[in-house]
């Protein structure tokens, strides 16, 4: 990965905006990759999951209630909008602000109008879940009885908004890698390296895209929370909300890191000299390095505490192994691109230039072959807890995407093993009798590996955005029970059973398949199947599920509507004469 001596040094007239364009290929490269699977995946924004509601969604209550409450699974942050009603017309009725009922950070609560009219109303509800992402739902109730009239909320943001914030956090990601990578590759694999502007140039452009990516990612977070347009993203209310969550406060201490970081860096450089030397190796003050090593783990800390490894179980293992996750691509990435820079551009023109990094060669490529040790461990770890089950990775976007990353990472291994060769075949001298056929080779693979490498760190930065698998996923019921025998000699069905294929088996509407089967296998048909869902030790009562013939046989619930995730019962009475009714019962789990 580091092997393209030869050459560098017959390549001495090249122009010295190649550094910029290095920096600025890699920016356009990050945004471009953070965009396009954005867009081929489309990350879903929840995160958190609604338990339950008061009143329960398509309930039908005789008076307006009291108030609307929210339960979810996490801690949620409550907006002045969180919580909105809307009539059957689709106007909004004013509410009580939303409040964390009982105390409970979980809870959601606002207070409704006790003069609410007759007809069906629309809760839309938008909160921001432990792990910085907008949740938003609605769901409806009718007061006295249905009305022909529904409200049709919009709980999104629109596409500007998400796009921004995405870009922010992949901006934010390549600047972490850039400035801990290229900290650690001058500062400690090749210190010779700090007396070169194209290295030093590299790591300010890493502080640059850390810095103006957190900032971006700090205003939209506002607009994306609230579901406002972004056009509010410095209304000074919509800042202070921003800053008052847990999310504003890791986002403030990453700048404030950062900040000291950069200075860390620019005392180190000026204690070397600061301009192009000749190259010597020159040793970092130790207190300059015990500082640097603590801002850098204070910094990559910013990130687990801001995205799905501090919610859920085993917080307390996920957050320090996510860290060495983020750390190792960090150091393997942020130090291969100062690397090639060095060697590749006019500053290495000279013999005499590219000898000083040779040192470095071996040291780099020991410490890589660590880093991706590291990344494959914590990686497999992180998957079981944010996939859990093999179905979720081809079933979720969430598992798609890892998928997607899994390969690429193999990719970057299988060069950065070919360069590796290439460095312990060489030993000390690699750039002595090399065939100029195999260093093209090899520019060609280091190249590809630092485009790989903008590609893993966008891909990484879209799964922070992207729902958990394990929560996201909802294989489909497939459940089959035996017609009681008391059903009769002459229902058609003695001896066969029911067969209930259920689609997404989530909260929301679901679409249910029975099946009438008689004991020969063949579909039975009837004069009527009606149903009704429960919730299994829950006093809320019995939703209707209204139940249509599809084909003889093959009946169809399309819109059942399940209120919340947890245990449900399907009830279903199968009519097989004017006098006989044939009971049956599924239960399973919705999602």
């Amino acid at each position: 990965m580091t092997f393209m001596f030869r050459a560098a040094e017959r390549g001495g007239h090249h122009r010295r905006v190649l550094r910029v364009l290095l920096v600025a290929a890699l920016a356009v490269g990050c945004f471009a990759a953070e965009v396009t699977f954005g867009a081929l995946f489309r990350p879903a924004e929840a995160h958190a999951v609604l338990l339950e509601s008061s009143p329960v969604d398509n309930a039908v209550v005789g008076s307006a209630p009291r108030q609307a409450v929210l339960r979810f699974n996490e801690a949620v942050t409550l907006t002045p909008e969180s919580i909105q009603l809307l009539d059957p017309n689709g106007d909004e009725v004013r509410v009580g602000a939303p409040v964390h009922a009982a105390g409970k950070a979980n809870t959601a609560a606002a207070a409704l109008p006790a003069d609410l009219a007759r007809g069906t109303y629309t809760v839309a509800w938008r909160v921001v879940s432990a792990d910085s992402h907008a949740v938003s739902g609605a769901f409806r109730f009718s007061v006295g009885a249905p009305s022909a009239a529904v409200a049709s909320p919009r709980t999104g943001t629109g596409r500007v908004t998400p796009v921004v914030h995405g870009v922010g956090r992949g901006l934010a990601f390549l600047g972490l890698a850039l400035t801990l990578g290229g900290v650690v590759f001058l500062g400690v694999i090749w210190p010779g390296g700090l007396g070169r502007r194209r290295g030093r140039l590299v790591v300010w452009a890493g502080f640059a895209a850390l810095g103006v990516g957190t900032v971006v990612v700090f205003l939209a977070q506002g607009p994306y929370g609230t579901g406002r347009s972004l056009a509010t993203a410095f209304d000074p209310g919509v800042l202070r909300l921003t800053l008052s969550t847990r999310f504003g406060h890791a986002l403030s201490a990453r700048l404030g890191t950062a900040v000291v970081l950069a200075v860390v860096f620019a005392v180190v450089v000026r204690h070397r000299g600061g301009a192009d030397g000749d190259g010597a190796e020159a040793r970092v003050p130790v207190a300059a390095l015990i500082l640097g090593a603590v801002c850098g783990v204070a910094l990559v800390l910013t990130w687990p505490l801001t995205d799905h490894a501090h919610t859920g179980s085993q917080a307390w293992l996920a957050v320090p192994v996510t860290c060495l996750h983020l750390l190792a691509i960090a150091v393997w990435f942020g130090g291969l691109v100062p690397l090639t820079a060095c060697v590749v551009g006019p500053a290495a023109g000279r013999s005499e230039r590219v000898r000083d990094l040779r040192p470095a060669l071996p040291r780099f490529s020991g410490l890589a072959q660590v880093c991706f040790a590291v990344i494959a461990v914590t990686g497999l770890y992180l998957a079981w807890r944010q996939v859990g089950t093999f179905g979720a990775l081809g079933g979720t976007t969430y598992g798609r995407l890892l998928l997607v990353k899994f390969g690429l990472v193999l990719l970057v291994v299988a060069l950065a093993a070919r360069g590796r060769s290439f460095v312990r075949r060489r030993g000390s001298d690699p750039a002595e009798d090399v065939p100029a056929g195999e260093l093209r080779r090899l520019r060609v693979s280091v190249a590809t590996e630092v485009v790989l490498g903008v590609v893993v760190l966008s891909v990484t930065s879209v799964l922070v955005n992207t729902a958990p698998a394990r929560s996201s996923y909802a294989p489909p019921v497939r459940a089959t029970v035996a017609v009681p025998a008391a059903a009769g000699t002459h229902t058609g069905l003695d001896g066969g059973h029911v067969e209930l294929r259920l689609t997404p088996a989530r909260r929301g509407s679901n679409v249910a398949d029975i099946y009438l089967v008689a004991k020969g296998g063949s579909l039975v048909n009837v004069p009527e199947v009606s149903g009704r869902l429960a919730p299994v030790g829950k006093d809320i009562g019995a939703l209707p599920v209204t139940v249509s013939a599809a084909e003889p046989g093959h009946y169809v619930a399309s819109a059942m509507s399940i209120p919340y995730p947890g245990r449900w019962d399907l009830w279903l009475n199968i009519r097989t004469s004017d006098f006989d009714e044939v009971p049956v019962h599924f239960s399973f789990t919705a999602r």
